[in-house]
């Protein structure tokens, strides 16, 4: 079991988009093999600041999601119209 911690921060006022555009891509996470569940927290000192925890069996079924298209896909929409910068990963080993 892995948990990987993604950091996200979004454009000002980007905020509800980012979060509307999780809640469908929790969809995709719940469809992905290996994946256990998923949480999306927001920073209370900085609106624009979450983090995403993401629990899998093992770092390979990470590996493949985030090699898919559908990820692909959302990463692609999020640099181009959400993000104000480079998302950062970080896996946990349990």
């Amino acid at each position: 079991m892995i948990t990987v911690g993604m950091n996200y921060h979004v454009i000002e006022g980007k905020q509800q988009d980012f979060e509307e555009k999780f809640a469908g891509v929790i969809e995709a996470l719940n469809a992905a093999d290996g994946h256990t569940s998923s949480t999306l927290w927001k920073d209370t000192a900085d609106g624009a600041s979450y983090l995403i925890t993401s629990e899998w069996s093992d770092e390979a079924a990470f590996s493949t999601f985030i090699q898919s298209d559908d990820f692909r896909a959302v990463t692609n929409w999020g640099k181009e119209q959400i993000l104000s910068g480079r998302p950062q990963h970080k896996i946990y080993k349990n």
